[in-house]
């Protein structure tokens, strides 16, 4: 496993990390001790960062993981969650206002038994007005950095080009890391265009969703994924292209994700102990930047398509 520094927080990480949305049934029902041992099988195998939200399955992430973290050595993991994105009953809620992200970081504390929280990040700020994320989210977070409360603050979003407005309205130091989805996979390498940006500011990059959230799957995607049909198609047939090559695309994708040293860690998430292994044994095999490029070439005038959030 390798490991590299998010920005300049201290935080030497793993290059694949555990992402814990699955805990919360996010994308189907869960066995809550296979879950467990997800997780456990990421830290017993090198992945010392787990990134969580209370967004995920409405809280649920945070508790199952909780339990999880009982029955692990503190000093083996960093720990990263969220505020401003909620819900309950399964209505999504937002709320970005400073004294409720005080609040939230609390309760998540609670809920994964810790007393500190490694990196805290400001959730979704595209479904945030960004003048209350600088003036009010982002300065309540950093009186809990000063505080102690937690060790590093930081922000996500699917459109890179609001973490750099809100970077550039906040005093340096401020924003310590990004994390972004979706823009550092097969088919949207569009975080490329922002790592000049992000280094010059000594901002760690986190990357998420190597998969593009189901596209790069031979599973393929669900339901509810934005992504326009012509991406969708260009991708089941980048699919099938690697099916034939008896090649997994989910194989080429998290090789492909983990391959750039300036990604400090690329989050993927699953319940099942089985799939975080065979996750892992991926990286340890070579790419084939071939296929990589035959892959690309199939998706085509489709590469870098990207979507609004939902």
């Amino acid at each position: 496993m390798k490991y590299y520094e998010i920005g300049k927080t201290g935080m030497k990480v793993s290059y694949l990390s555990f992402g814990a949305s699955s805990l919360g049934g996010v994308f189907h029902e869960i066995n809550e001790n296979r879950a467990l041992e997800a997780v456990y099988t990421a830290v017993d195998h090198g992945m010392n960062f787990i990134d969580v939200s209370p967004y995920y399955g409405h809280y649920k992430a945070e508790t199952v993981l909780g339990k999880a973290l009982l029955n692990i050595d503190r000093n083996k993991y960093y720990l990263s969650t969220k505020v401003g994105r909620y819900g309950k009953d399964g209505v999504n809620t937002w709320d970005y206002s400073a004294k409720r992200a005080k609040e939230s970081v609390y309760e998540s504390m609670e809920r994964l038994h810790i007393d500190y929280i490694d990196l805290i990040n400001v959730h979704d700020i595209e479904f945030a007005d960004l003048n209350q994320v600088v003036n009010e989210t982002l300065p309540a977070l950093c009186e809990l950095r000063e505080e102690g409360v937690v060790k590093h603050v930081g922000i996500t979003d699917l459109q890179p080009e609001n973490i750099e407005w809100v970077i550039n309205h906040v005093p340096e130091g401020t924003v310590e890391s990004v994390l972004c989805f979706c823009h550092y996979c097969l088919n949207d390498d569009r975080l490329v265009d922002y790592m000049d940006f992000l280094e010059s500011k000594g901002i760690g990059i986190i990357n998420a969703s190597p998969l593009s959230m189901g596209l790069l799957s031979k599973r393929g995607v669900p339901a509810w994924h934005p992504a326009p049909k012509a991406l969708v198609e260009a991708c089941q047939k980048a699919v099938a292209h690697c099916e034939a090559k008896n090649y997994p695309i989910e194989k080429l994708a998290i090789q492909y994700s983990v391959s750039n040293p300036r990604i400090a860690t690329t989050l993927f998430s699953s319940a099942n102990p089985d799939n975080v292994l065979k996750n892992i044994q991926y990286t340890e095999e070579p790419i084939d930047w071939e296929l990589v490029k035959e892959v690309q070439d199939i998706i085509g005038d489709q590469k870098r398509v990207g979507w609004a959030n939902s």
